[in-house]
């Protein structure tokens, strides 16, 4: 996974170097972290980072679930879970 790369602008750039930030944003695939008094306060995203990032923290959170699921022994054959979503799915079908 490639690290996001960071830029960091103060607050008056939103305002005054908003189209700068949006091409840091979108063409050069970096996070832009806006302060406030020299701290950090938000971080602007390209639309399309901010999707990516949401998708795998999605996916590390089922991975997280499932990993616990088996830890605690809370599995069972696979074929019994295709059994029951055949079982779902045939009902559809009626």
């Amino acid at each position: 996974m490639a690290k996001l790369r960071e830029t960091i602008r103060p607050s008056a750039d939103l305002r005054n170097h908003y189209h700068d930030i949006s091409q840091l944003c979108k063409e050069q695939d970096e996070a832009v972290i806006i302060t406030v008094n020299g701290r950090g306060d938000t971080v602007s995203l390209s639309y399309e980072a901010y999707q990516n990032m949401k998708a795998r923290i999605e996916l590390l959170e089922v991975l997280s679930e499932a990993e616990d699921d088996v830890r605690n022994g809370r599995v069972g054959p696979v074929s019994d879970t295709f059994d029951s979503l055949r079982a779902i799915l045939q009902e559809y079908d009626d």
